[in-house]
């Protein structure tokens, strides 16, 4: 099972987060699975590889607290294919989700 997980520091404010998340998300083609508050779970739609392959990703948003002043997006994407090679699907899905977040909070 390959799994990837990145944490990423942002300053937008938690409401106007999770809404983008949301729109960055269906725009890399994932469909929304599950959606809470501060937790979401997508998936990629079938169709373009197998289905091993196929990523689900999840997005934590960690609020600010007292020992953090700003806020943080946990991020954990995986699927079933086993990572025999370093460029995988799963990765290739990470690196594209990750620098779709990043740009756009």
């Amino acid at each position: 099972m390959a799994r990837y997980t990145n944490s990423l520091p942002v300053s937008a404010a938690t409401a106007r987060l999770r809404d983008s998340l949301v729109s960055t998300l269906q725009s890399c083609g994932l469909n929304m699975v599950y959606e809470t508050k501060d937790y979401l779970v997508a998936k990629e739609q079938p169709g373009r590889v197998s289905i091993a392959q196929l990523t689900t990703i999840e997005v934590l948003i960690n609020p600010p607290t007292v020992a953090a002043d700003s806020t943080w997006v946990n991020l954990v994407v995986k699927n079933e294919e086993l990572p025999l090679k370093r460029n995988n699907h799963c990765e290739q899905m990470f690196s594209t989700i990750s620098e779709a977040i990043g740009a756009a909070v």
